[in-house]
């Protein structure tokens, strides 16, 4: 087994909190000296581990460099570390960032976490894995298999990181684990993320009972599904148009994808995400570059809500090779088109499969030609 050292790599919601730093000095117009200091300080909380494991070749990790396009994958998972306790923990999210080779432009590509893919024969140190066909999310906790901690995180993110390697042909450059339940931190400290909801989405994770109090409106299965409503419970509803959600608004509204009005599930759960995201790092330029008391805080709370593998390049490297990536520069894509393609197969369930434009765009990403992919697909660009 690896070492549990502190090591890790940068994926793109985790790159984009690492760059944080960096970002916000520069959209201040900030000198040399105070741009290391803000990096410094963005960096210094981001736990580090060893995520990619034997996924990347080892000549790969010594010749690491930042140079040519790079691919970073992003892993977002909806329970702390330290609640790891030898039970399967599935990813919540999975997406692909790929910087062109200029690194002036990014995108954001979610694979539905129900995609129907093959996951490679893995052998934790606990328990195996005998290899085979299904849904993707299942890759990381099959990986995680009867380990705790940041043992967990290591080979759920390794399985997922060889499946992926085995679907696309790419081999991320780095990676990163995002803590959905750390982001309510984040918001914390904003105070508020102001955001455009698209469709009406009912939660089915948070309400009211008649006397105002908060509880569970539905019973949910043990694999995240819904089962049924339960009575005298008022669910949240977050109507379409634009709001300003609190932390534990914000975090239910992503977690959605079963009663969102557009009935899109994942795919409208993955566009929520990807808004999201850049809701807070807009929201965080805004609110937090004048403010001496507020930045510290805000850093600390992005880089305790991820876990990141740095390739084998420092994370200042990272974010001064990447300092151009403004938010405005950041296009996400929808796989699929944003459009259900489901098959029921025996033992699994419900899956999803991936076109084969949706396969074509996963080439292009590799060939790092995902611009003329786009424009023969713009169907493909989600509006965020």
């Amino acid at each position: 087994m690896r070492s549990t050292s502190k090591r890790r790599r940068t994926p793109r919601w985790a790159f984009w909190t690492v760059v944080f730093g960096s970002l916000l000095l520069v959209a201040g117009g900030g000198g040399a000296i105070g741009l290391n200091a803000t990096i410094a300080a963005a960096t210094s909380s981001v736990g580090q581990e060893g995520l990619l494991g034997s996924a990347k070749p080892a000549e790969e990790k010594k010749n690491a460099s930042l140079d040519g396009a790079k691919n970073l994958l992003l892993v977002g998972i909806d329970q702390r570390p330290d609640q790891l306790n030898g039970e399967p923990l599935r990813s919540d999210s999975i997406i692909l960032l790929h910087i062109n080779k200029d690194h002036s432009s990014g995108y954001l590509i979610s694979l539905p976490r129900d995609s129907y893919v093959t996951i490679p024969a893995y052998d934790n140190g606990k328990q195996k894995w005998g290899g085979g066909k299904a849904k993707i999310n299942a890759a990381f906790a099959f990986g995680t298999r009867g380990l705790t901690g940041n043992d967990a995180l290591q080979h759920g993110f390794e399985l997922l990181t060889m499946t992926v390697k085995e679907l696309t042909g790419i081999t991320p450059d780095a990676g990163a684990i995002i803590d959905f339940q750390g982001f309510r931190d984040v918001v914390n400290v904003l105070g508020k993320v102001c955001m455009y909801v698209d469709t009406t989405t009912t939660s089915i994770h948070l309400g009211k009972t008649k006397d105002g109090k908060t509880a569970k409106p539905y019973v949910i299965n043990s694999d995240g599904t819904l089962r049924s409503k339960i009575s005298g419970v008022t669910p949240n509803t977050y109507t379409k148009g634009n709001h300003c959600f609190n932390p534990s608004q914000a975090l239910d509204f992503v977690r959605q994808r079963d009663l969102l009005e557009d009935h899109s599930l994942d795919y409208g759960r993955q566009r929520h995400q990807q808004q999201f995201f850049k809701a807070i790092i807009n929201q965080a330029l805004k609110d937090g570059l004048d403010s001496p008391t507020k930045l510290p805080k805000l850093l600390n709370a992005f880089g305790k809500s991820m876990t990141v593998d740095n390739g084998g390049i420092d994370l200042a490297d990272w974010a001064l090779s990447m300092r151009s990536l403004k938010p405005d520069k950041l296009l996400t894509i929808k796989t699929n088109a944003g459009k259900l393609n489901s098959e029921s197969v025996p033992g699994v369930g419900s899956v999803e499969l991936l076109s084969q434009d949706s396969m074509d765009l996963l080439k292009s990403i590799k060939k790092d030609q995902i611009d003329t992919f786009l424009l023969s697909h713009p169907a493909f660009i989600a509006n965020t």
